[in-house]
């Protein structure tokens, strides 16, 4: 079952932690997606792969088959999503958010209309205020690492009605440091959904550092000074 909009948004400022799935092998994704969730990550996003649009269906079965497995225990969504016709094929396979690199409102209003959440990438917060107005659930502040935590910090001052994930060169080292400078979320990919760990079927090692991830989410919003 596709989780509605509203429902999306509500799992995301609880967990706080999209695991982001980029260039892994759609027969993967089934025991990628078991090892997250053991760790208690339950938001995945699976990514396309601009560079080949042949690869877009590794995408989509990827999505498939995460939420054949796992079903509505986890929300699934795509990332990297740059046109309407991925808008579309990532709606029919089953996706509940999309995740975009970039602001583009026309993909904003269709995500809405589709019934997803959409979660453009913005960096400037020209950028973020314009994807908040075009109707973004939460505004991806893209890459992070950039301007790290204390950018995070500065934008939230004047703009603190605007939720922003924090998407780029988080880990579970800084993970905490760019909750408590203002963002609601994360997104976290290769440091997690460790290539190397997935093709030598060490899904534990996986399992374990998304615990390690969710004990620091949970630290934090339970004001546990770290």
């Amino acid at each position: 079952m596709v989780m509605d909009r509203k429902k999306v948004i509500e799992q995301i400022e609880e967990k706080s932690c999209i695991a982001i799935v980029r260039g892994i092998e759609a027969k993967h994704c089934a025991a990628l997606a078991q090892a997250l969730y053991d760790g208690g990550i339950s938001l995945i996003e699976v990514t396309f792969d601009q560079k080949d649009r042949d690869g877009w269906q590794q995408t989509l079965e990827g999505i498939r088959i995460i939420r054949d497995h796992l079903g509505d225990k986890v929300c699934v969504g795509a990332g990297t999503v740059m046109t309407k016709e991925q808008v579309t094929l990532a709606k029919g396979a089953g996706a509940s958010f999309l995740i975009s690199p970039h602001l583009d409102t026309e993909l904003i209003r269709l995500t809405n209309e589709q019934g997803m959440a959409a979660i453009p990438g913005a960096l400037t917060p020209t950028e973020v205020v314009q994807a908040w107005k075009a109707g973004a659930a939460f505004v991806k502040t893209f890459p992070a690492d950039v301007g790290g935590p204390s950018f995070i910090r500065a934008v939230k001052a004047p703009l603190g009605h605007i939720p922003l994930l924090a998407v780029g060169g988080v880990n579970e080292k800084n993970v905490r440091s760019f909750l408590e400078a203002g963002a609601c979320g994360v997104g976290i990919g290769g440091s997690l959904v460790n290539r190397q760990w997935i093709l030598q079927n060490e899904f534990e090692k996986i399992k374990d550092l998304a615990e390690q991830i969710v004990m620091e989410i949970r630290a934090y919003k339970a004001g546990v000074i770290g």
